[in-house]
């Protein structure tokens, strides 16, 4: 499925786009069952409305088709390692932005926390996130919608996944959490941006790593991503007596020095 300069994109850059990854008339279906969530019509949806709304969990069938089509299980071997990885039964939750010029609100420079810390029960500013990734695989960005540069688009700090696992190595198995980690991401301000736009059906896959942002939006339809997490059935391995090593594994090996 990925070309092997994608794969090295993966490691260097942190992600790799991957155009029609599920139809647009899958989009289209999973977008009507998440009209009714928000209990709105979608010709007189955006008066009044806040400029972003999360939704829960979709486990529909629908959504499950669209995170489980061959294209993508081909790319999460190649990323991740065939065995090494859990196939969705759901698409996550979901951001859904409105056109607005109010504030959202969320628009902080971040990383995904992965695993919950001593106290289960707690928000999810205090989940944490540890150097080889425990919990998480991969980072997804699933568009719902055709989002071009005005529609707010995610934006990805280029390269950042490298620096995070430097900042998170120190941490060992315990990790940072979400708000710690999240006060040591101006080392990576220097970066190039990047914005996850494309048509309905594109998905980002990115390295769990990756320092990534909402927006406001200023175009006219609005955004519907879903953005769950791709599991491990293991956890990462950096040191591999065969050598064979995930893109995923190689870019912290990397990060930390221990490849160039």
């Amino acid at each position: 499925m990925l070309s092997e300069s994608q794969i090295q994109q993966f490691i260097t850059g942190g992600f790799v786009r991957i155009d029609r990854a599920f139809s647009r008339d899958l989009a289209a279906e999973c977008r009507s069952i998440l009209w009714r969530g928000l209990g709105l019509d979608p010709e007189d949806a955006l008066s009044g409305r806040c400029p972003v709304v999360r939704l829960g969990d979709y486990p529909q069938e629908p959504f499950r088709q669209a995170a489980n089509t061959p294209v993508l299980h081909a790319a999460f071997d190649q990323l991740v390692g065939k065995g090494r990885w859990a196939p969705r039964r759901s698409i996550g939750g979901f951001v859904v932005r409105f056109p607005s010029e109010l504030d959202p609100g969320d628009t902080g420079w971040h990383v995904d926390a992965s695993f919950p810390g001593d106290e289960p029960e707690a928000a999810f500013s205090s989940w944490r996130v540890n150097f080889v990734s425990g919990g998480r695989a991969l980072l997804m960005l699933f568009l719902f919608s055709d989002v071009g540069r005005n529609d707010a688009p995610t934006r990805i700090r280029t390269g950042s996944h490298l620096d995070v696992a430097r900042i998170l190595e120190p941490a060992g198995a315990h990790g940072m959490s979400f708000m710690e980690l999240a006060g040591h991401l101006n080392a990576t301000d220097r970066l190039p941006e990047a914005h996850a736009t494309g048509e309905a059906g594109t998905v980002y896959l990115c390295h769990p790593f990756l320092v990534h942002a909402g927006q406001p939006h200023h175009g006219k339809e609005p955004r519907f991503l879903g953005q769950p997490p791709l599991y491990p059935n293991g956890p990462v391995q950096l040191v591999r007596e065969d050598g064979n090593y995930s893109p995923v594994e190689r870019a912290i090996r990397m990060g930390l020095g221990l490849d160039r």
